[in-house]
C-alpha cells in the first residue's frame, strides 16, 4: 500500500487526505455529542450501561483519530521508529477493545434481564470502570507482545531509524503474522460465543417471560442482537486485506483507488455506524439529546435576543 502512495500524483494525495480528514472531523463531531450528552448528564453517568456505552465511542473517537493521522503521515512523512511504535500501539490497543466492550455491554443486558434481582448489585458504575480497565489491561498486551517481538528479532538500532508509518511495514516479521492471526481468532471466538450465549439466554427469557417483563425481554434481545451488528461492523477492518487482494486482482489498474476505498468503509465508517446505531435506538439517551439540543438552541436564540435589545437601545439611545 506504501508504494501506491508514493506513487499518487499531488493532487490525488491532497484529495485522498483532505476527504480522509473531513470524514474523521465529521465523525467525531457527530461522535462528540454523545459523549457531550453524557457528560451533561447524572442519570447517564450513573447507569452502568451508559458507562460502557461511552466508553466505546471514546475509544471509536481514539481509534479514528489514529487511524487519519497515520493514514496523512504515510503520504506525507516518515516517522521515528519509536513514535510510530507507540501510536501502533495506541491503535492495536483501541481496535480491540471494541469487541471485548460489546461483550461486556451484552453480559449486563443478560445480567439485567436474567438477574433481575442481582443486577443492581452486579453492575454498579464502579465495577463497569473495572471492567473498562481490565479491557484495556487485556487489549494492550498484544500490542506489547508485538515489540517484545521486535526486541527479539531485530537489532536495538532500528529504534532510531525512520519509517513510513503503517502496521504491516512496522511489524513485518512471520511472528507478527503468526501472533496477530491468533489473537483475532481467539478475541473474536470469545466475544461472538458471548454475544450468542446470553441472546440465546435472554431470547428464553422473552419467552417465558409476561406483560411488561416480556417488553423488557425483547429489548434486551434487541439489544443484543444488536451488539451482534455492532461486531461485524467492528470485522470490517479485519477483513480489509482480504477484500482488497480480492478487488486488486480483479481489477489491478485501480489498485490505489480500491485501497483508498477499503480504508474509508472498513476503518472510518464503524466508527460511525457502531456508536450512532446504538445511541440513536435508545431512548433514554436520544431524549437526553433532543433536550440538550433543545437547551442549546434556546440559549443561542436568547443571546441573539439579549444582543438585538442591546442594538435597539443604543440606537433609541443615540436618536434620543
Amino acid at each position: 500500500m506504501n508504494s501506491t502512495r508514493r506513487q499518487d500524483s499531488f493532487d490525488s494525495a491532497f484529495t485522498k487526505n483532505f476527504i480522509t480528514f473531513a470524514f474523521g472531523f465529521i465523525i467525531n463531531f457527530i461522535n462528540g455529542a454523545f459523549v457531550y450528552t453524557y457528560f451533561k448528564s447524572q442519570v447517564l453517568q450513573q447507569d452502568p450501561r451508559y458507562v460502557l456505552y461511552i466508553h466505546l465511542v471514546i475509544n471509536d473517537m481514539i481509534m479514528l483519530s489514529l487511524s487519519v493521522a497515520l493514514q496523512i503521515l504515510a503520504y506525507t512523512a516518515p516517522l521515528k521508529f519509536i513514535t510510530c511504535c507507540i501510536m501502533v500501539l495506541i491503535s492495536v490497543t483501541v481496535n480491540k477493545n471494541n469487541p471485548l466492550n460489546l461483550a461486556g455491554m451484552a453480559v449486563e443486558r443478560y445480567i439485567a434481564v436474567c438477574r433481575p434481582l442481582h443486577h443492581v448489585h452486579i453492575c454498579t458504575v464502579q465495577r463497569a470502570y473495572a471492567l473498562i480497565s481490565l479491557i484495556w489491561g487485556v487489549s494492550i498486551i498484544p500490542a506489547l507482545a508485538d515489540i517484545f517481538i521486535i526486541l527479539a528479532t531485530k537489532p536495538l538500532s532500528v529504534f532510531s531509524s525512520n519509517v513510513l508509518c503503517y502496521r504491516l511495514n512496522l511489524y513485518n516479521t512471520p511472528y507478527h503474522k503468526t501472533q496477530s492471526m491468533v489473537i483475532q481468532i481467539l478475541l473474536f471466538s470469545f466475544v461472538f460465543l458471548t454475544v450468542i450465549v446470553t441472546y440465546m439466554k435472554v431470547l428464553l427469557a422473552a419467552r417465558a417471560a409476561s406483560g411488561s417483563n416480556q417488553a423488557s425481554a425483547r429489548n434486551a434481545r434487541n439489544t443484543i442482537l444488536l451488539h451482534g451488528v455492532q461486531l461485524g461492523i467492528c470485522m470490517l477492518s479485519f477483513i480489509s486485506p482480504f477484500l482488497n487482494l480480492i478487488l486488486v486482482t480483479t481489477w489491478p489498474q485501480h489498485l490505489s483507488k480500491i485501497l483508498f476505498s477499503t480504508f474509508l468503509l472498513t476503518n472510518m465508517l464503524p466508527s460511525l455506524l457502531s456508536p450512532l446505531i446504538y445511541g440513536i435506538r435508545d431512548k433514554t439517551f436520544c431524549s437526553h439529546i433532543r433536550m440538550h439540543l433543545r437547551s442549546k438552541c434556546c440559549n443561542s436564540a436568547g443571546k441573539r435576543l439579549k444582543v438585538m435589545e442591546g442594538h435597539q437601545k443604543r440606537s433609541k439611545q443615540v436618536f434620543d
